[in-house]
């Protein structure tokens, strides 16, 4: 579908220069002299290169629909995940850098949904909260104020992250998957 170049919004698929690209950020400009455009920081959902681009109103782009669907994680061998289509239970393998940092907090059975072009996996997006349990916290500071000290904990799954004085080792907790921040206790 084309789109013109001053309609593109973040999260927008485009396919530009004979690749797909996803707008990270768009920044619209109206300078005093001359006509207006969109500056729009891509990124390529392949490779992860980013670049900015200047689109003018009178340019076209097109917009690409990317198929989703639901998978489930099945397990991890060496650097492959394997992941299980919920409807027809077929098994597909991707490369754990595919997901980036977010792999390390995949679970066995964890529903997740897979971004497809052409039938080719681009991208899976995990729930955007999970479940973990603190295995390491370092001791609380007696005289440190409550109100904005965090102290460092490990998670089950090896990640460092930042939590309140009153978490202790053991405690389940919900973690942010891609701010890698503390939520709060699990119930």
């Amino acid at each position: 579908m084309k789109i013109s170049g001053v309609d593109i919004r973040p999260g927008n698929i485009i396919e530009y220069e004979g690749g797909l690209w996803r707008a990270v950020k768009i920044q619209h400009t109206q300078p005093g002299k001359g006509g207006a455009y969109m500056q729009v920081e891509l990124k390529n959902v392949m490779d992860g290169r980013k670049t900015n681009v200047r689109f003018r109103s009178s340019e076209t782009v097109e917009r690409v629909r990317l198929d989703t669907k639901d998978f489930q994680f099945l397990f991890a061998e060496g650097d492959q995940l394997t992941f299980m289509d919920k409807e027809n239970y077929d098994q597909v393998q991707l490369p754990r850098d595919l997901l980036g940092d977010a792999a390390e907090f995949l679970q066995d059975g964890m529903d997740v949904l897979m971004e497809t072009y052409e039938d080719k996996p681009i991208s899976v997006q995990l729930p955007d909260q999970v479940e973990a349990t603190i295995v390491e916290a370092d001791a609380v500071v007696k005289g440190q104020t409550a109100s904005s000290s965090y102290k460092p904990a490990v998670l089950d799954n090896g990640v460092r992250i930042l939590v309140p004085p009153h978490i202790a080792s053991g405690t389940r907790i919900v973690v942010d998957v891609y701010e890698r921040e503390y939520v709060r206790r699990a119930d």
